[in-house]
């Protein structure tokens, strides 16, 4: 199953990259909001990590845009985001999202949060890495 990791702080994409890669998931980054629709509305995408403040938008448009497509709108969102404002949680989960966490990211409650999603993830081998990301072997 494919993540997409939606946030602009490249540092994190791959972070979360290679923690979501060890757990089997495959993985696609997105490093603004606009790259980020397009991925979600065009790309075999199981669930979206969601950054609120983006480059080309934000991701409350982000979100919008997927809950009004067809395509997208049932895609579970986790927004992941730095944002300090009390209300940014209601704000998310009354637009559609399904789980918001705080940064700096707790990887166990992410973890948490995709198996309640998706169910388990397949093994601890998968592949899938961000664009701009090298690539590791695979394991036989």
């Amino acid at each position: 199953m494919t993540i997409l990791i939606a946030d602009d702080d490249r540092g994190l994409v791959l972070l979360l990259s290679r923690h979501l890669i060890k757990r089997g998931f495959e993985v696609v980054g997105a490093y603004d909001a606009m790259q980020a629709s397009n991925a979600a509305i065009r790309q075999s995408i199981g669930a979206v990590i969601l950054d609120i403040q983006m480059p080309a938008g934000t991701g409350y448009e982000v979100l919008k845009r997927m809950r009004s497509n067809p395509k997208s709108s049932v895609i579970p969102v986790i927004v992941l985001t730095g944002s300090i404002r009390p209300e940014t949680e209601g704000e998310v989960r009354a637009m559609g999202a399904d789980a918001f966490l705080e940064k700096p990211v707790d990887l166990a409650k992410l973890d948490s949060i995709l198996a309640a999603l998706l169910g388990p993830p397949v093994d601890s081998a998968g592949p899938g890495v961000p664009p701009g990301t090298p690539s590791s072997p695979k394991k036989k």
